[in-house]
């Protein structure tokens, strides 16, 4: 009887003693992805005080940070299933309720219902997409493509900076049509339905430079980093459009092979 309740209670103790550790260079990498979090939290709230330069500079350094969060952890070795679920949970914020809000804020909510309609949508598409994302890593059949260098659908960050592309064309160039309310509930359902189609989109991990190339990319980096500090809304204005028109260039090539 005695061992008995000594076995019991050295297995409660054991169970008491058990903690939930993150390995310390898996800390870089959650840091930047909190950072992530942060910068689409701080993009509501420009939002909210209708400071739309800035809150749409919050996404984007959002996706900055989102793109930086998964290297440094492969770079340090601290990968992590709490790192992975966490990077979705932000990114469900930072790229799907905060770019949903700002568009609401900035004219969807002129049309209320429908408005609001197109901001939920928008908001729930995100979060099925990243859903869908997390388990094809776990699915070689569904992984074929991420193997096979492109995404399936628009990744969450070019879905968010697709989202305020009306925006930031307006900060540009002024086009008063820009804010027309169903015009953009129409563009907002767009790409809605682009963010959990099955279209294959461009994906940096699909590029594979040669030695010779290295010092024109650095080049180009240099001379994109440039453009982006000196007109910002200028240059994000033809990324965002290139990118639109690679779309259906990338689907009909991938049928090609």
């Amino acid at each position: 009887m005695r061992k008995t309740e000594t076995a019991r209670s050295d297995k409660q103790m054991s169970e008491k003693k058990v903690r939930f550790h993150i390995p310390v260079r898996s800390l870089a990498p959650n840091a930047i992805t909190v950072l992530a979090l942060c910068a689409g939290m701080f993009g509501i709230r420009f939002a909210y005080l209708e400071n739309w330069e800035a809150a749409v500079t919050a996404i984007l350094v959002a996706g900055v940070f989102d793109g930086l969060d998964g290297s440094v952890a492969r770079l340090l070795k601290g990968t992590s299933k709490f790192g992975a679920e966490l990077d979705s949970l932000s990114d469900v914020i930072s790229f799907g309720v905060a770019p949903a809000l700002i568009m609401y804020m900035w004219v969807l909510s002129d049309v209320r219902g429908l408005g609001w309609l197109m901001s939920l949508v928008f908001a729930i598409c995100m979060a099925l997409r990243l859903a869908r994302f997390n388990t094809v890593m776990k699915d070689d059949e569904l992984g074929a493509d991420v193997k096979a260098g492109y995404y399936t659908g628009i990744p969450a960050p070019a879905s968010a900076a697709l989202a305020l592309l009306p925006m930031i064309l307006y900060f540009e160039y002024n086009f008063e049509f820009l804010k027309d309310p169903k015009i953009c509930s129409a563009y907002m359902a767009v790409i809605c339905i682009l963010t959990v189609s099955r279209i294959p989109t461009f994906s940096f991990k699909s590029l594979k430079i040669h030695k010779e190339h290295v010092i024109f990319v650095l080049l180009g980096i240099g001379v994109l980093a440039s453009l982006i500090i000196t007109d910002l809304w200028m240059t994000m204005s033809v990324i965002g459009m290139v990118y639109i028109i690679s779309i259906p260039t990338i689907a009909i090539l991938s049928k090609k092979k």
